[in-house]
């Protein structure tokens, strides 16, 4: 167990996102937080290990082929829950837990105090993992026994049906995700809610934005309840605006633990939440606290009944903090004119403008989750509420409507992240959406203003507003300045290439074959070679192969060759009789090594069919292709001449690139550079390898960092030798996306291209150009003959 005070939010590893960062403020800031341990990811993977669990999970996920078969995934992951909360939790661990809730009581001079249980995962928060509010908190616990029960149910919930299905999409494994369990005093709120640094409604960064409702926040977070919003300017610390709907229930503790819905009195449901002073001490809090972060801020806070107003969670802000930064122009302000001004379609109703953009479609008004597999791409989801559960469905709409919600509440976060227009709380702006539209009409939803208008409203949906309902598409407010070094996009699923199009991306840095595989063809390519369809694999790699090098023409779309392990291939249909078993498949036959085998020669080859036909066929000439895991300048040979016999032959319109990420292919450079046109470093293999640290492995997951001076230096001298023969280098791992400082050291090293994940993009696109001005700077000031290992001085 570790205490608040010990943990910093660099301890996610140890302890997730939720309860590293409630450490953080409690060690490094002066808001009052209320005091409480974590328990360990070590915790968690010593119980998956001791009662077996680990295995028994492991054998339920791999008949869970597809995740999108709703009933298929809440079968598996109720017997996984059901294992997890059944088994006897191990006699040293529960003595841990138990003897950490008695020490909580010493220190607080209470007998079984009550608490909040907060599950907290150790891939929460993260840039390329955010799996946030997937699993199940407990609020009002106390007593030994009940507190050591909910933390097993905390590690349980790591397999809701919700969190499974984000991380099965994700290509994330169960066995990177570890759970840790924050037991928190409990703070008895009778006012609760949620506060941004940022107005998540157009990115204004001067104010500070607070929801509150009556009783415990879940309301609030939930969407149940609308909340009361203020607005707060932060220079001059005053209210600017407040809109105060009706909150006619609250979620209320009950004195023998537990939690209860209850009416509020009329007068009061109707009445503001906070007064002036307490709106404003909470501004405070969250200029503080954005000021220490560095970054914008999405935090919780509740009211006790003594007036005392507590911080209870604090973590980065993933939206707007993704799309600006401080020195941009400011968001113009929303438009207020009267309706016909704009159109003149009928307008059937309004609501708060969650996520900005416009778009038009037919209405699909759905009451009850289990009906989610019901609705269509395209179509405008119209319910209640929404909930992790609807994620689903809500990746398919065109829009999103909800009765209730705040800014806050989970429609409003999951839309923005989604780039989804999105309009809440309609009935606290006089009717419920559920009541007024009606399944199969069409509407247009203006979430730039909040109004819904009745059938296709040309005049909103006119071409410089929205050329074709991209919520992707940059808005004309948004400048990215053109840059030296070229920042790409990593990609994987073909169906979302329309949509990221528009971002400011100069082409595709990292397609990923393995994800056709996975997601359309789901058969060993030998193994249909065998019975008869070679086609199939053919057919299906050039349809979505071509849909992102269509999508993103005419700029470049690099195409990374299939890089699965043994048992990744091994399970795709027929795969068992033609793959090993490899006790370090990450090691084995994989890239570059099954190729020219004899046993592999005809899959590969139908991967060359397919590039030809998207090339030829289908006249994409801006696809390239690239080499992953190239151990020996031999390999490269033998895959270049066995391309070149099939008909691809390098040339100045088709490039052969080489995955960077073992260190031969740095030592040997010029030796490689005779096939190929450039590289990509893949930094996480080129870690791994280089610091002989398996990056699969949580017993040292610690010492694996690309920031490493070593990693720095190869990089460095792979950049070197790839421009004296006229090479380009590129980096596709992760490190752009998590570390800046990490992007400045590329640039200055003279990188040519970065390629980052779609929600990365404009970020390190403004990144980039920031460093590339710092560095023009540093040369003139003479401090440019630094060396660019030390950028950071």
């Amino acid at each position: 167990m570790l205490w608040f005070n010990d943990l910093r939010r660099k301890d996610v590893n140890l302890v997730g996102g939720k309860s590293s960062s409630l450490g953080e403020l409690t060690s490094g800031t002066n808001v009052p937080v209320p005091y409480g341990f974590a328990t360990t990811a070590a915790g968690y993977r010593h119980f998956m290990k001791e009662t077996g669990c680990n295995d028994k999970v492991n054998a339920l996920l791999k008949t869970l082929k597809d995740p999108e078969d709703s009933d298929k995934l809440h079968r598996v992951c109720s017997k996984i829950r059901k294992i997890m909360t059944s088994v006897k939790m191990p006699d040293d661990l529960a003595k841990s837990i138990g003897d950490a809730y008695d020490q909580l009581a010493k220190k607080m001079g209470q007998n079984e105090p009550f608490v909040a249980i907060r599950s907290s995962a150790t891939a929460e928060d993260l840039p390329n993992a955010s799996f946030a509010g997937e699993q199940d908190s407990y609020l009002n616990v106390h007593g030994r026994d009940n507190v050591i029960k909910k933390v097993q149910q905390c590690y349980a919930s790591l397999f809701t049906d919700r969190a499974t299905y984000y991380r099965i999409k994700a290509k994330f494994p169960q066995e990177k995700v570890a759970l840790s369990a924050a037991v928190q005093m409990m703070v008895f709120s009778k006012v609760s809610g949620i506060m941004f640094s940022v107005n998540v409604a157009n990115g204004d960064d001067t104010k500070v934005m607070i929801e509150a409702v009556w009783g415990l926040g879940e309301y609030a977070v939930q969407g149940t309840v609308t909340p009361d919003d203020y607005i707060v300017d932060k220079k001059s610390m005053k209210i600017v605006d407040k809109t105060i709907p009706s909150k006619n229930i609250e979620l209320v503790r009950m004195p023998n633990g537990g939690v209860e819905q209850k009416n509020v009195p009329e007068k009061m449901a109707k009445s503001s939440v906070l007064n002036d002073k307490q709106i404003v001490e909470l501004a405070r809090y969250a200029e503080e606290i954005e000021k220490h972060y560095g970054c914008y801020m999405d935090m919780e806070w509740a009211l006790d009944p003594y007036d005392k107003l507590w911080l209870v969670q604090a973590r980065p802000e993933t939206v707007w903090s993704q799309r600006k930064k401080n020195g941009d122009k400011k968001p113009e302000e929303q438009e207020q004119g009267s309706d016909t001004k704009a159109t003149n379609n009928k307008v059937l109703l309004k609501g708060l403008p969650a996520s900005p953009g416009v778009a038009t479609g037919t209405v699909h008004v759905i009451d009850d989750p289990k009906d989610i597999s019901k609705f269509k791409k395209g179509e405008i989801l119209v319910t209640l509420m929404t909930s992790p559960d609807w994620v689903p469905a809500m990746q398919k709409a065109a829009a999103i409507v909800t009765n209730n919600g705040g800014m806050t509440c989970h429609a409003a976060i999951v839309s923005r992240e989604m780039q989804i227009p999105c309009l809440v709380g309609t009935s606290s702006r006089g009717n419920a959406a559920t009541k007024i539209l009606r399944t199969g009409q069409e509407v247009t939803i203006d979430a730039k203003n909040g109004i819904v208008y009745q059938g296709r409203a040309e005049n909103i949906l006119k071409p410089k507003e929205k050329a074709a309902n991209s919520a992707t598409a940059a808005p004309a407010a948004e400048y990215f300045p053109p840059t030296a070094t070229r920042v790409m996009m990593n990609l994987g699923d073909p169906d979302l290439a329309e949509k990221y199009a528009s971002l400011p991306a100069d082409g595709i840095g990292l397609m990923r074959e393995e994800f056709l595989w996975t997601t359309y063809i789901h058969k060993h390519p030998l193994y249909l070679i065998e019975t008869g369809h070679p086609e199939y694999v053919v057919n299906e790699l050039a349809n979505g192969i071509s849909k992102v090098a269509r999508a993103m023409a005419p700029r470049p779309v690099v195409l990374r060759f299939s890089d699965f392990k043994s048992s990744e291939y091994r399970n795709l249909k027929g795969g068992d009789k033609f793959e090993p078993h490899e006790s370090a498949d990450l090691l084995g036959w994989r890239g570059a090594s099954r190729y020219y085998d004899p046993k592999y020669l005809p899959a590969f080859k139908l991967e060359l069919q397919a590039v030809k036909k998207v090339r030829n066929e289908y006249g994409l000439k801006n696809l390239n292709v690239m080499i992953p895991f190239c151990r020996t300048v031999d390999e490269a040979r033998k895959v270049t001449d066995i391309m070149r016999e099939e008909g691809l032959v390098r040339s100045a319109d088709f490039k052969v690139y080489m995955m960077a990420e073992i260190p031969s292919n740095i030592i040997l450079a010029d030796q490689f550079d005779q096939f190929i046109d450039g590289y990509s470093i893949g930094s996480n293999d080129l870690t791994m390898l280089i610091l002989g640290c398996d990056r699969n492995n949580d017993v040292v997951a610690h010492l694996f960092d690309e920031r490493n001076l070593a990693v720095k230096r190869v990089i460095r001298h792979l950049i070197k030798v790839a421009h004296n023969d006229g090479k380009t280098v590129s980096i596709c791992g992760q490190a752009p996306s998590e570390y800046p400082e990490f992007t400045e050291f590329l640039v200055r090293s003279g990188i040519d291209y970065v390629s980052v994940n779609p929600d990365m993009v404009k970020q390190t696109k403004l990144n980039v150009a920031h460093f590339e001005q710092r560095i023009m700077l540093d040369k003139a000031t003479g401090l440019g003959k630094r060396d660019p290992e030390n950028y950071n001085w």
